[in-house]
């Protein structure tokens, strides 16, 4: 040895194992056919699946991107050695390029996503080889949204071969259905969506009688956090039909609340305008909190269209007529005992009292100003008792002439106070049926915003608890 040191000669060091090895695999292995010895041998492959994120759910276009750990092993008859020969090699990594790997897509695969690509496999001197990769899964998912922010949503990844038969190559379960089932020990539950669970079943199937095809799929169960829907877009609309409610409460022969629901219902119209975006919209239906939307508007269109109501009622019409006999009867007498009205029917009165109070003074003013001779001043009503004295003895045919005069006036002014006498009865009347007609027509509009509550509350809380 020394001499051959002398002499310019080293000798070459033993090769390493995982280079033999590899060499000794893949020297003569063909990845071109099917990794069996006998060609009626199935090719059993076990896949796995674990969902690592959700990265995204576009209801329009029916898409649900996620991002998996995918893996599957299978046993390879052509890559199998004795460890032995190999310093006790049980395991050795290969490029995938190199060898056989099943066909295995994703039915539901709609784009090719971002997805890290892994240049290599772990097989082991029992030639089971062990492919693991993560991928970005784009899909096609049936997306419900009908009970949006409240939405569970199940969409299905479909592991299969496109092109051999369930007699070539069979897929089965890595691990045990229980464990795939709840196993989120991978997945980042700080997003939009949680997942609840993950389904699998193996199934054939089958196109117009032909060979079966082995198919393995994974139901990947999620539901949407709905608390940043709940506060941006529930609660704002809850809040200005609660103002709506309580607007009913100012006084109905006043104009404010007509202009304060007016302005409820604009503000409304721009907080649509606002959350438009925000909704989810789909081709083939709405979501339930739309239909709330749209029914809220139109609950504040009701509830403006009786607040000008009851305002016309109680306002005085110089030609409005007398209130019919059946409204009187419905209103004045059956609603206030049902509605149980009475301090109110009482209230209203008070305030018709005071209205007529008003109107007696400007009356008082007006007859005055339209009598002046008759009862201002004394001396005045001397001088008419003296002058009728007068006609009277100096004539039948002047003292009747001025005397019809006098009476043709007073008799225009008895009528005049008697025509608005009349017509402060005619108004006393409608502004009672108005205030009771508000009083009736606010608790049934009461009543349907609280059944409608109930009912969305009711519907939102079992689809949550689901």
């Amino acid at each position: 040895q020394a001499g051959a040191q002398r002499g310019g000669w080293m000798p070459e060091p033993s090769e390493p194992a995982l280079r033999r090895l590899s060499r000794h695999l893949l020297a003569h292995y063909q990845k071109g056919t099917r990794p069996v010895r006998d060609w009626r041998t199935t090719t059993n492959v076990a896949i796995d699946l674990m969902v690592y994120a959700i990265l995204s759910v576009d209801e329009k276009n029916q898409v649900l991107t996620t991002y998996i750990w995918y893996r599957q092993h299978w046993t390879d008859e052509f890559l199998k050695w004795d460890p032995a020969h190999f310093d006790n090699l049980t395991q050795i990594s290969l490029p995938v390029e190199s060898i056989w790997v099943p066909d295995i897509l994703i039915n539901e695969f709609v784009d090719v996503g971002k997805s890290p690509h892994v240049p290599y496999v772990y097989v082991s001197h029992h030639g089971e080889v062990q492919n693991l990769k993560p991928i970005q899964v784009m899909t096609a998912c049936s997306l419900d949204i009908y009970n949006f922010p409240f939405d569970v949503q199940n969409c299905s990844l479909t592991f299969t071969s496109w092109l051999h038969h369930i007699r070539d190559i069979n897929l089965s379960l890595w691990r045990q259905p229980e464990l795939v089932k709840f196993d989120r020990s991978v997945f980042m539950n700080q997003g939009e969506w949680e997942l609840l669970y993950v389904l699998s079943r193996f199934q054939e199937f089958s196109v117009k009688s032909s060979d079966s095809y082995a198919e393995m799929k994974f139901y990947v169960v999620i539901r949407r956090r709905p608390l940043f829907y709940t506060v941006s877009l529930l609660l704002p609309s809850i809040f200005l039909m609660v103002m709506d409610i309580v607007g009913f409460y100012l006084p109905p022969h006043s104009g404010e609340r007509v202009s304060f629901k007016i302005t409820l219902l604009l503000g409304y119209s721009v907080f649509l305008i606002i959350v438009s975006d925000t909704l989810p919209a789909t081709a083939v239906g709405t979501p339930l909190i739309g239909v709330y939307f749209v029914v809220c508007m139109a609950l504040l269109v009701i509830s403006l269209t009786e607040t000008i109501l009851i305002v016309r009622l109680v306002h005085k019409q110089d030609l409005q007529p007398h209130v019919p006999e059946w409204v009187k009867h419905l209103l004045l007498e059956r609603a206030t005992v049902l509605l149980c009205i009475r301090d109110r029917k009482k209230f209203s009165q008070s305030k018709m009292q005071s209205l007529d109070t008003s109107r007696q003074v400007e009356n008082n003013d007006s007859t005055a100003k339209l009598t002046p001779y008759v009862c201002e001043d004394p001396r005045e009503c001397g001088a008419v008792g003296g002058t009728r004295s007068a006609l009277a003895f100096a004539g039948r045919m002047e003292g009747s002439a001025a005397l019809q005069d006098v009476l043709r006036e007073t008799t225009a002014i008895r009528q005049l106070l008697e025509k608005r006498e009349e017509f402060r009865d005619v108004a006393r009347e409608w502004l009672q049926v108005g205030y009771v007609l508000d009083v009736l027509l606010f608790r049934v509009y009461l009543a349907a915003v609280l059944a409608y509550s109930i009912t969305l509350g009711t519907l939102w809380s079992v689809w949550r608890d689901a």
